[in-house]
């Protein structure tokens, strides 16, 4: 089975394909993306509108670009599947327009796919897969979430932040600093350069007892240390932002290792966009080898929002029988669509 897979969610245009065959993992045959961050860069973030029209023009010469690739037609594709929420509303139309359009016109079943379970089960196509259950720790520009994964469906949210995300206390700070636009990875980048331990920031609810996440009040802790700073910001700019990944680090590192104390697993999942911080990566790997733990991540061309994922997540809910595609081409999207509401082996408002 050919499962066509189209990303529009926010800021990347993603098409891919995957091939499915038995209960083994699918395989990604191609894939193309297509990022925004130079268009949006004169704003200092993304523009909903110029982000859906931006969709439009792509997300067809994608398509024919990931076909080529792949050596296959159109027409032999079995079920196309679309990013149905969360994202920005405008964004998700174009995506899922153009899918149900598609299988219209081919006469082929259409599929909805909740945007953090594409994530979440990114990591299958990288080269060290990880077998359920395990710990997932969902980690982008908008949720931080921990959640116990049993199956695919089967999701259990652990904890999640309650107000800013990780990603958003990296662009948040990076603004603050000065640094440019996509404002985490110029921090990460800037932090290799300094002393994490030359500010005292700090680790809000790390000793909550729970697993719930907050970085606003990070956020402005460094707004603080900017504003002590004054004209003397420049010469200490590594330094300060060395201390603001350190913190994030910190909190999204011992929670994670309580999470998998607390329900015994033995297997970590790190996925989202947050999951290729190089530093975040280094701190957890080395926690979970002390522990004897387990832990995957998605191949770095893939922690970003992409089609690849999508495809992927259709495939695998086509195999584990828990949701069947549709030829119903009336097609709507959920902005603010939780992933604990198909949680429990639920379907939640997926599409019957």
């Amino acid at each position: 089975m050919l499962i066509l897979g189209i990303e529009s969610s926010c800021d990347e245009t993603g098409v891919a394909l995957v091939e499915s065959s038995g209960p083994g993992v699918p395989v990604l045959l191609g894939h193309a993306l297509h990022s925004q961050i130079e268009m949006h860069q004169a704003y200092g973030g993304v523009v909903p509108e110029l982000a859906s029209r931006d969709h439009i023009r792509r997300v067809l010469p994608l398509t024919r670009q990931v076909l080529a690739r792949s050596d296959r037609d159109l027409a032999a594709v079995d079920v196309v599947a679309y990013t149905r929420g969360p994202g920005l509303a405008g964004a998700l139309l174009v995506g899922a327009g153009v899918a149900c359009a598609l299988g219209a016109a081919l006469d082929r079943p259409v599929l909805g796919v909740h945007h953090l379970e594409g994530h979440l089960l990114s990591p299958f196509l990288s080269a060290d897969p990880p077998q359920f259950p395990f710990v997932a720790l969902l980690v982008s520009g908008g949720h931080t979430q921990l959640m116990r994964v049993d199956a695919v469906g089967d999701y259990r949210l652990l904890g999640e932040t309650i107000d800013d995300a990780a990603g958003e206390a990296f662009d948040k700070s990076a603004k603050l600093l000065g640094l440019g636009y996509p404002g985490g990875p110029a921090l990460a980048r800037l932090a290799e350069q300094g002393d994490p331990a030359s500010f005292r920031l700090p680790r809000p609810l790390l000793r909550s007892g729970d697993l719930d996440f907050s970085f606003a009040g990070l956020k402005t802790a460094v707004l603080t240390q900017v504003k002590k700073l004054g004209d003397e910001l420049a010469s200490h700019r590594a330094d300060l932002a060395a201390s603001t990944q350190a913190a994030i680090v910190d909190v999204l590192c011992r929670k994670s290792m309580t999470a998998l104390e607390q329900t015994g697993l033995a297997r970590l999942v790190v996925a989202g966009g947050v999951g290729a911080n190089r530093e975040l990566r280094r701190q957890l790997d080395a926690a979970c080898a002390t522990r004897g733990v387990r832990v995957h991540y998605p191949e770095l061309h893939l922690c970003t929002d992409n089609g690849a994922m999508i495809a992927l997540a259709a495939a695998m809910r086509l195999q584990a029988g828990i949701q069947l595609p549709n030829r119903r081409y009336a097609f709507d999207v959920l902005p603010r669509w939780p992933l604990n509401a198909i949680a429990d082996g639920k379907i939640g408002p997926y599409p019957a």
